[in-house]
């Protein structure tokens, strides 16, 4: 059934571009000119609202439709303008049309929204639709509205932001937070700031980043999202915020002064927020959700793209039903340019207004489903085409979730040049070498390395693997060594969310204990995956709490609860952890071997002496054959020896990873070496400490890392 047309004045001829609803001067007059793509409608209406929103005052019909956008010019409306839109067309379930009049829908463009958001999706999703009949019940009361901005004037306050550091990837280490578990409970932050972008950057945030040698903060999404019908009913949010309704508001509800009518004062908290850290030298990356959107599936509620036209924006079967690779309801349609548009203009936005240095893309494989391809996935594909020319993110830093739940959805190693890209091998190599799950020398080897299996042969440097091994997805590691199961009772669904393949371990008791042998080899287990994610080849990423011992009690997916289980307690920091990773971030920046930026070849260098790297068993031989390959034996040693970019190496470095139970000696090649790192014991050695040297061979305890130096400049060196 098709609903009647809106009888409403046409406004005037508007021009095809920008999309969404601007400020623009045409014909000799200022206005606003709005551009909206829906090419399957009848009908498109902009309809405006008082200050407070709750007043419609007029409506225009858009008099054109030119390349399946339709536009009009308003005369007379300046910034501050509420407004939202309305879309008629046919009611064809079937075969993805759901155009409703009786829905006020929110500009894609919407740089600033007004309104609340709780219970939102709850009061928008259908009650009495059918295959037949639309919901008929206007929603206006209860839809935030778009606000009018002065795009020029934001762009200018974000050219005024520091630039940013533009530090080298092969410098790089990457602390990912969620801006409020990381501020919320910190006793250095400012009351009334705890929990937001400004504690972000305060002095007592930005000591500890120093303190770590972060570089580049990255944030969970920090765009407006909404909770989904199922945690709002259980009394939960979506917390993590992986479910957008606006690409280009950052969430009010993460600025200390949240609330309506406070767009402005939000997004100059964000500006600060990012000047502030660039001013320290710390890059700024967001974590971007463009695979879905907070409209769900069939049954969830219309609030813009479902509205303006569901058949356009999003991939569809041949019924009309929403295809589902992110596994959260729907995906937009990557074969469509104005959906490549939206997407290439938010990522302009976050860069060009608030100075934003680069993005973490979620489920990344969605993005790269081109329909021409049946929606299988093109590591070429248009949107990744068009980020790679575009100038404006030229020196965006892109990394790629390289996964989605679809069909052949699993793509780690697949992207193109200049992508990065998390190492869920890297993770679960690691976990499974420490913590007793099976896991040979070769494979741990390869990881170390920088994984050349999955990134070598696309002319990618090591760095382009974002070595973890926690995120925000899964256990933290403090949890990850002291459960062998996950314990998600408090999320509400029975425990089946979250993941069951985990290659953890709790040294002999499922969670708390007061057993000291217990949590000494938990300790050891912690220390020696940091030691590893510090010491190998790649790009680092920490998650934040992890250096402070934070435990989750056992839930790996924590993404619904705002409340003491995410929030770090800064006030139970192991501060001798702390002090381990400080210590560990100093050591990489100190020593060119342990961020090489080419692939290793196990032969000399330019003349060198040794090779770039030489790997060894405890007793000082070479690894061949089937000793690569058994999953026993967890020890492996290697000699790294690499200058500083073309200059000659001065020092060699010695890795030691023993991951068995026993106290083992491992011969060390000729010459005096100094210990720099035990993890052990949790000790970096110092400037002005007296160094720990050793000849012949080195005993090493139980689950423990070492890192030993041998200098190249003396005048009489020892034969190797």
């Amino acid at each position: 059934m098709t609903a009647p047309l809106l009888q409403v004045p046409c406004c005037e001829p508007g021009r095809s571009w920008p999309m969404g609803a601007q400020l623009a001067r045409l014909r000799e007059r200022d206005g606003l000119n709005v551009c909206v793509f829906a090419p399957h409608a009848q009908a498109v209406v902009i309809c405006l609202f008082s200050a407070d929103g709750q007043t419609e005052t007029a409506r225009w019909r858009l008099p054109e439709r030119a390349e399946d956008v339709w536009t009009g010019f308003v005369p007379g409306i300046v910034a501050g303008q509420l407004y939202g839109l309305r879309v008629d067309g046919p009611w064809q379930p079937q075969v993805g049309h759901r155009f409703n009049p009786a829905r006020l829908l929110i500009d894609p463009w919407a740089r600033a929204l007004v309104g609340p958001l709780d219970e939102l999706v709850v009061r928008s999703e259908p009650q009495s639709e059918t295959t037949t009949q639309p919901e008929p019940t206007d929603n206006a009361a209860f839809v935030p509205k778009g606000r009018v901005i002065d795009v020029e004037a934001e762009l200018q306050a974000g050219a005024r932001i520091t630039p940013g550091p533009a530090t080298a990837w092969r410098d790089t280490l990457i602390y990912e937070a969620h801006v409020k578990s990381l501020t919320r409970l910190h006793p250095g932050v400012e009351p009334e700031h705890q929990g937001s972008y400004a504690a972000v950057s305060s002095p007592a945030m930005l000591a500890h980043y120093h303190r770590l040698g972060v570089t580049s903060l990255c944030l969970l999404p920090v765009h407006l999202h909404l909770d989904e019908r199922h945690l709002i009913q259980k009394g939960l949010t979506n917390f993590w915020g992986y479910n957008t309704l606006s690409f280009f508001v950052p969430d009010p509800r993460l600025a200390s002064r949240a609330g309506e009518g406070v767009d402005a004062t939000v997004r100059a908290e964000f500006r600060q927020m990012v000047d502030t850290l660039h001013r320290h030298g710390i890059e700024v990356i967001l974590d971007v959700v463009y695979n879905h959107t907070a409209e769900s599936d069939d049954h969830g509620p219309t609030l813009s793209w479902r509205g303006l036209d569901n058949a356009a924006w999003y991939a569809l079967d041949g019924n009309g039903h929403h295809l589902n690779p992110t596994g959260c309801g729907n995906t937009f349609d990557m074969g469509q340019p104005r959906v490549i548009q939206l997407i290439m203009d938010s990522l302009r936005w976050w860069v060009q207004a608030f100075g934003v240095d680069g993005f973490r893309f979620d489920l990344a494989v969605a993005l790269g489903r081109a329909p021409e391809l049946g929606r299988n996935f093109n590591p070429l594909a248009t949107l990744f085409t068009t980020i790679a020319q575009d100038p404006v993110l030229a020196r965006a830093k892109l990394i790629a979730e390289p996964w989605d739940v679809g069909p052949h959805g699993y793509r780690t190693g697949q992207f193109s040049a200049r992508w990065h890209e998390w190492n869920d091998r890297f993770r679960d190599t690691v976990r499974a070498w420490w913590l007793g799950h099976n896991c040979t020398r070769g494979q741990f080897a390869r990881r170390l390395a920088g994984s050349n299996d999955l990134f070598q042969s696309g002319g990618r440097p090591p760095a382009a693997s974002i070595n973890l091994i926690t995120a925000h997805d899964g256990f933290t590691l403090a949890d990850l060594t002291a459960y062998e199961r996950k314990h998600n009772e408090a999320n509400g669904e029975g425990t089946q969310d979250g993941h069951d393949h985990n290659f953890s371990a709790n040294g002999g008791e499922e969670g708390q204990t007061t057993d000291p042998v217990i949590l000494q080899r938990r300790a050891r287990w912690q220390r020696a995956l940091l030691a590893t994610l510090f010491c190998a080849q790649g790009t680092p990423q920490l998650l934040a709490g992890d250096e402070l011992g934070h435990s989750q009690h056992g839930n790996n997916n924590a993404y619904c609860q705002d409340n003491a289980t995410t929030w770090l307690d800064w006030a139970q920091a192991d501060e001798a952890l702390t002090a381990f990773v400080s210590g560990l971030a100093r050591l990489r920046r100190s020593h060119p071997a342990l961020r090489h930026p080419c692939w290793f070849t196990g032969e000399p260098v330019d003349g060198a002496a040794y090779p770039d790297i030489d790997w060894r068993n405890a007793s000082g031989t070479h690894p061949h054959g089937i000793e690569w390959d058994i999953p026993d034996g967890h020890l492996l040693a290697c000699v790294i020896t690499v200058g500083e970019r073309a200059a000659p190496a001065q020092e060699r470095v010695m890795l030691i990873f023993h991951a068995n139970p026993e106290l083992t000696s491992v011969s060390l090649p000729g010459g005096i070496w100094q210990l720099v790192m035990d993890s052990a014991q949790g000790w970096v050695t110092a400037e002005g400490e007296p160094a720990r040297l050793f000849t012949g061979r080195i005993d090493v305890q139980p689950f423990t890392v070492l890192m030993l130096v041998r200098s190249l400049t003396s005048q009489a060196l020892p034969a190797p």
